[in-house]
């Protein structure tokens, strides 16, 4: 194929790619990655709808994500419609070290000079669009390690590349050496008040340890930088009033309850609370992942700055008293667990700050914001927070263990194209699909019909099977493009969008 050809074939691919996978949303989240189920520490059996642990992050993928490498040092992001360099190694060394960071500052003015790819319309991106990359199925390295061992990068490295801390930096400029865990990336997203008692602060995010937090944008520090291009509205809620107590956001398709559950509970409280809840003639609410729940943070609010939670006035927020005794706002759960040195660790929950995101520092007096309104950490599934007086971490973050929720439902019903609802439905894995799929149902049904049809409803494969709960099938002779996949389970007809490449 000629290399114009190919550049049109994509071009047009990524099209289609994106109206299927968003219908047209200018804001549409890319799924966690997240398949592995969790109890409240180890890896489970996918839960099915009655049984413990349903509703979390496995049983609902959200839109899978989807990467094309362009081969001129660019990714494209299919989901969110954004165009990506594809390595932080700006000295184009082949190595990814202290070297290739930059300061605040400099990151915030490299983007003019950037020309990756040929595209001169690079841009630092906001944390929201940063926060797209970011992929739960990684597990953070121990901060004291010096080898990855068997920790996992919360990106896709298939497509990007990425390294780890700098444990030589001071050979390399720096005035100190690094951390394994120093994989911190710039965004151009300032936190509106300040952390650290006082310290102007920019949120990024930590690809290492799979967080968002304040970090200082005012001196030396660097970090790496990925620039960012295509959908400038990526990252703008539209929000409607629905005038009966819920939300919908028409950017990312997503309905939210106005109102929060009004306490903190345990994470398997949260999603039995969820998978139970009826409410405006819904019955579909959820709690949701920890990517979706960030998308409604408003980073231009924060308690000292609007005296308000972090999230638009639309929603009501209850008000907490936080460990300096001040009034605050909640964290919220999600459904994502948090894992920590192994991807088999299921101990912690990531939740989202939309108050202060506290820590208890001597240096300070003891309780400050150290991370910001905004900030995206995690906190043991279940356990006493008495057992943590003075938080817990280098920066004592605050552990709480019971915190807020925030239910949310797709609005057209269903929740992208991997999700398994409770009745009937089914996930297909991965979507796009290369040459071979997985089709798992939410339970065992006797009697499976697959019929896959083209987009002008021309049936093109037909599968029989009995008694089963998954199957895998080839579709590797299926040329290129978009299909419709109806699957008959005893009777109850379901049906999905898929696209072949």
């Amino acid at each position: 194929m000629k290399r114009p050809m190919l550049f049109n074939f994509l071009s047009s691919l990524t099209l289609m790619l994106f109206a299927l996978n968003t219908f047209g949303q200018s804001y549409a989240i890319v799924g966690t990655g997240q398949v592995n189920s969790y109890s409240n520490s180890v890896i489970i059996p996918m839960p099915t709808s009655g049984q413990s642990f349903y509703g979390q992050n496995s049983n609902y993928l959200g839109n899978a994500p989807s990467y094309t490498d362009n081969g001129n040092g660019t990714i494209t992001d299919h989901v969110s419609g954004l165009m990506w360099e594809k390595t932080t190694d700006k000295n184009n060394d082949g190595i990814i070290n202290y070297y290739d960071k930059k300061t605040y500052s400099d990151a915030l003015a490299g983007a003019s000079s950037c020309n990756t790819g040929g595209y001169t319309d690079w841009r630092l991106p906001s944390i929201k669009e940063l926060f797209s990359l970011i992929m739960y199925y990684g597990a953070e390295p121990n901060p004291t390690a010096t080898t990855q061992g068997t920790a996992a990068p919360y990106i896709n490295t298939i497509y990007f590349t990425f390294g780890y801390g700098d444990l030589s930096a001071s050979s390399h400029g720096a005035t100190t050496d690094e951390r394994l865990i120093d994989a911190q990336y710039a965004t151009s997203s300032m936190y509106v008040s300040t952390t650290m008692n006082g310290q102007s602060t920019m949120f990024g995010v930590n690809f290492a340890d799979g967080r968002i937090k304040g970090y200082p944008s005012a001196n030396q520090k660097k970090y790496y930088v990925l620039y960012v291009r295509n959908n400038t509205a990526y990252g703008t809620n539209n929000y409607v009033n629905n005038g009966d107590g819920t939300i919908t956001d028409t950017a990312t398709g997503l309905m939210w309850m106005q109102n929060d559950n009004g306490a903190g509970i345990l994470w398997e409280d949260a999603l039995i609370y969820a998978d139970s809840f009826s409410f405006a003639g819904f019955s579909d609410w959820r709690l949701p992942d920890v990517k979706e729940l960030q998308s409604i943070i408003d980073y231009s609010r924060s308690p000292s700055t609007t005296n308000s939670a972090a999230i638009d006035p639309i929603f009501n927020c209850t008000q907490i008293t936080n460990e300096a005794g001040v009034p605050d706002y909640p964290f919220y759960l999600s459904s994502t667990t948090f894992c920590s040195q192994t991807i088999t660790n299921g101990l912690d929950a990531c939740y989202v700050s939309f108050g202060r995101a506290m820590g208890y520092m001597s240096v300070f007096g003891g309780w400050v914001d150290v991370h910001g309104a905004g900030a995206q950490r995690s906190d043991p599934k279940t356990g006493d927070p008495a057992n943590f007086p003075n938080g817990f971490g280098p920066q004592g973050d605050a552990i709480r263990i019971y915190n807020y929720v925030r239910l949310v439902r797709n609005k057209s019903g269903t929740t992208g194209y991997n999700e398994m609802n409770s009745k009937g439905n089914f996930n297909i894995y991965p979507n796009p699909i290369l040459d071979n799929c997985s089709i798992i149902l939410n339970r065992d049904y006797r009697q499976v019909k697959i019929l896959i049809s083209n987009t002008i409803g021309s049936v093109v494969k037909e599968f029989n099977y009995f008694d089963l709960k998954s199957v895998d099938i080839n579709l590797i002779d299926l040329p290129q493009g978009l299909y419709i996949m109806n699957i008959s389970l005893d009777g109850y007809l379901s049906t999905r969008k898929f696209i072949k490449l």
